[in-house]
């Protein structure tokens, strides 16, 4: 006679030591799963009433019992027993005391091995969506934001100094693109995502005659996984999903990084609004950016359950291994803090204020319209390394003399070129320079404007 009240108990003559069952439990975390639990169970159940292992009525009081359940958590009356270890078991133990033998029929064909993965698919696939949705809001701030700003100049920058003047709406795009990358491997990702393991049972199939494309059909999924060793085994879709979320989150960290800086009194480029900031508990008159530094730390908890993931991944033999049962803490994690970073971003852009003069005057000093000279140059016929030597010369006249390039007078300019002529002033402003660059991917407005405009419809 078993000496233990688990469902797996028949084998065993002693009950599981208390600091094991709670060692090896996992109701505490994936219990967050019970909605993709029951929807999986009932697609099983109206799978196998199809197949004739269960009869309708059997069917109809599963679904029934199941329902109830996912009322009774929804309205915080379920409870959850640490000694049932798991999601599954808790709501099956809590089916059969609803409806009786029905409820341990439930689990014919099936193994909590399969039924967690498919469980994690189904729940990675809804968070994918509220990701891409919050993804697009973010995009849409940015865009909104660009669009305010198309003939605002600042001063682009390599190695952090001043290199050439572009539009801030121009700059905003580059979030943008670096963002659609991110949704396009979450898209691409979703596929592989999307593909039932249910079926394969502990690892080898079952005996059962179950329909894997009806359920699949039940359950939105575009595919069945084609190996049943393979399909209750491998994480490799958590990994990539780690692995998109984590360039995602290092994306919002350089965001971060530079609104940050812009934030400074050294650059005063931007404001932010004061829900977004905190002040010093000893300096009165500071004002923080703690939401991007937040975000620009967090990354590197995504970035770290990358790693866990792979390591958990990397030495692990068919088929299913307890190992797995780590699996699920670094996803959630990774889902719950890329979202909420989403979330308060794209609440966070439209508070953004754009100082347009402190801007406007970092690019004047920075002699950004250094390489517009060198061009003018080179289209008057002089080579471009002596055009070089010459705009280097006069970088450095100007410097002393503490001018800009375009404050010079044609006489100090024709010093070092004879090839200069008094229309050079009209690429030695900033307007021009950046009005310049006009073709695709430029940063001159026309093309910020239809940039803008073409971003709009990709994401609609």
């Amino acid at each position: 006679m078993s000496n233990t009240n688990k469902p797996w108990g028949g084998r065993f003559t002693e009950a599981t030591d208390a600091f094991v069952e709670a060692f090896t439990a996992s109701v505490g975390f994936d219990q967050r799963m019970y909605a993709q639990d029951i929807r999986g169970s009932i697609a099983h159940a109206t799978m196998l009433a199809k197949v004739g292992v269960l009869t309708a009525a059997e069917t109809d009081s599963i679904i029934q019992g199941l329902q109830t359940i996912e009322q009774e958590i929804e309205a915080g009356q379920f409870q959850w027993q640490v000694s049932l270890e798991d999601v599954h078991m808790n709501i099956e133990s809590r089916l059969t005391a609803l409806i009786g033998d029905a409820g341990k029929k439930l689990h014919t064909g099936r193994s909590r091995n399969d039924q967690v993965a498919t469980d994690m698919r189904l729940y990675l696939r809804d968070e994918l969506d509220e990701i891409m949705a919050q993804l697009r809001r973010l995009q849409t701030a940015i865009l909104d934001l660009a669009e305010s700003h198309v003939d605002t100049i600042m001063p682009g920058f390599t190695h952090l100094q001043v290199a050439q003047p572009i539009s801030f709406g121009h700059h905003m795009l580059a979030w943008c693109e670096m963002l659609q990358r991110d949704a396009e491997r979450f898209i691409d990702g979703r596929k592989r995502v999307n593909i039932l393991p249910l079926g394969a049972a502990a690892l080898a199939g079952t005996t059962y005659p179950i329909d894997r494309h009806y359920t699949a059909k039940l359950l939105d999924f575009d595919g069945v996984a084609a190996n049943s060793l393979d399909a209750v085994s491998d994480r490799d879709f958590i990994i990539e999903f780690c692995a998109s979320a984590s360039l995602c989150m290092t994306h919002l960290s350089r965001f971060s990084e530079e609104l940050i800086i812009w934030l400074s009194q050294q650059f005063s480029f931007i404001e932010m609004g004061d829900r977004f900031c905190t002040g010093s508990s000893i300096m009165p008159q500071k004002k923080n950016p703690d939401v991007p530094e937040l975000i620009r730390g967090k990354s590197a908890r995504v970035q770290g359950n990358l790693i866990a993931m792979l390591t958990l991944m990397k030495a692990q033999p068919l088929a299913y291994n307890k190992d797995n049962q780590e699996d699920k803490e670094p996803l959630f994690d990774s889902i719950d803090t890329l979202k909420a970073s989403l979330r308060v971003f794209a609440d966070m852009v439209p508070s953004i204020q754009v100082n347009k003069t402190a801007m406007r005057d970092a690019a004047l000093r920075g002699f950004s319209t250094a390489t517009d000279l060198a061009d003018y140059l080179v289209r008057k016929g002089v080579a471009f390394r002596d055009a070089h030597e010459v705009v280097g010369k006069s970088v450095r006249f100007a410097i002393e003399q503490d001018k800009d390039l375009a404050e010079l007078d044609l006489v100090s300019l024709q010093q070092f070129s004879s090839a200069i002529e008094a229309d050079v002033y009209d690429v030695l402003s900033l307007e021009g320079s950046v009005a310049a660059r006009d073709h695709v991917g430029g940063t001159a407005p026309k093309q910020v404007r239809i940039a803008i405009k073409d971003f709009r419809q990709r994401i609609a």
